[in-house]
């Protein structure tokens, strides 16, 4: 059974910076896994810029902050094992790993757990009515446009209008799509200021406040939704032949379910909590990975 002294599972933009934190820290023997055969996590797929203001001092594209913090990984001897998914982690500080050249463990001394957040899903709403071809989160959404190139719809209604939604509703009017609305429930849009003026008000994009999706209509794609108006709740359709979900993140933790006080283990990132900026969770995870290469090399 292979040994290491720090396993970190995830490497987005917290657990690359934790790795690169605990090699400097003076932990010789660092090994940071991912599912992803890519160093990153989402990064690669936000072709927008907005990451690296207060890391790199300018505003970068996603590729180019993973770009910039991977050169951090190769300047060091941290061992990178992309396409390794880690399937379960066990109280005797054991993980199971699986990838092409099949299922193995590795034994740790300490954990640091970076594997981010999941999209909430439409299934996690109370929305009435068929759940056909034509919806996706924002994240796959983007990852589809951004990586494969493929086209998703023409008539786009997004829900929620949080960062994510925001940007990606501007990505669609780049390509061509119309957004016939961004629907937030609040009375406020739910992203960063920069990101309302870049996208939604610079592409006049239409955005309407303290409204839901009530019923999805269609079969097998969607054909509209019926948008219920909170305040008065006056119900209107909206035909479309795509759904975007933009409705939140919840971390990922379920690899350490049961035992998230043992003290060999420790969170970085957005599993210990959403960030809304990626700097910041890079900067979480260089605070995790240097304490805790420093109690490793005591």
């Amino acid at each position: 059974m292979e040994r290491t002294e720090l396993l970190i599972v995830g490497a987005g933009a917290a657990g690359i910076s934790a790795a690169c934190a605990a090699w400097d820290a003076g932990c010789r023997d660092v090994l940071l896994a991912d599912r992803l055969p890519y160093a990153g996590g989402i990064l690669p797929q936000c072709i927008h810029e907005g990451f690296g203001l207060s890391a790199f001092g300018s505003e970068l594209t996603g590729p180019a902050y993973v770009e910039r913090l991977a050169e951090g990984l190769a300047q060091r001897g941290v061992r990178f094992l992309p396409g390794k998914e880690v399937l379960a982690v066990t109280k005797e500080k054991t993980a199971v790993l699986s990838g092409k050249g099949g299922v193995e463990e590795i034994r740790f001394e300490r954990l640091i757990l970076a594997t981010g957040s999941r999209e909430r899903t439409v299934g996690s709403l109370s929305i009435a009515g068929t759940r056909p071809a034509g919806i996706f989160t924002a994240g796959q959404a983007q990852e589809m446009i951004n990586l494969h190139h493929w086209r998703l719809g023409s008539q786009v209604v997004i829900l929620g209008s949080g960062d994510m939604g925001m940007i990606l509703a501007r990505r669609f009017t780049l390509e061509g799509k119309q957004v016939l609305a961004v629907l937030e429930q609040d009375a406020h849009y739910g992203g960063l200021a920069r990101n309302f003026h870049r996208c939604i008000e610079a592409y006049q994009i239409p955005i309407r406040y303290r409204c839901t999706v009530r019923e999805i209509h269609g079969m097998p794609r969607i054909t509209g939704v019926t948008v219920e108006a909170l305040d008065n709740g006056k119900s209107e359709f909206l035909p479309c032949d795509t759904l975007v979900t933009a409705i939140g993140l919840v971390p990922e933790r379920e690899l350490i379910r049961g035992f998230e006080k043992e003290p060999w283990l420790s969170l970085a990132g957005n599993c210990s909590r959403v960030y809304e900026l990626a700097d910041s969770a890079a900067a979480e995870g260089a605070k995790v990975g240097r304490y805790v290469g420093k109690q490793l090399v005591k």
